[in-house]
């Protein structure tokens, strides 16, 4: 089975995005959820993934908003396919109106 790690950074702060609550899915059900660390990290998130599609959303726009910043996305999904047994890890650069992500290692 696999597991996964996340971790966002506040491009504009230019420091990691702490307190930002994250839902894993599996199709529709949940399984997993958590808030980055002072960090920006959280460092398991669902373990024991078997293989098939995932989606991880990131509660942003609360984020900016306890921020005193204003934001355009509410909400920052991210779909992705676990093929493999391995550790997958999914960072988030984040800004309040753009954001980029990759597969990490």
């Amino acid at each position: 089975m696999s597991s996964l790690s996340t971790h966002v950074l506040d491009a504009v702060a230019g420091a990691p995005a702490a307190g930002i609550a994250v839902v894993l899915y599996r199709d529709t059900e949940v399984v997993g959820s958590g808030a980055t660390d002072a960090d920006g990290r959280i460092a398991s998130l669902g373990a024991a993934l078997p293989p098939g599609t995932y989606r991880l959303v990131f509660a942003t726009g609360a984020y900016f908003a306890e921020c005193g910043v204003e934001s355009f996305y509410p909400e920052v999904a991210v779909t992705f396919v676990v093929i493999e047994e391995r550790h997958y890890h999914v960072p988030l650069l984040l800004s309040p109106f753009a954001f980029s992500t990759y597969r990490g290692s």
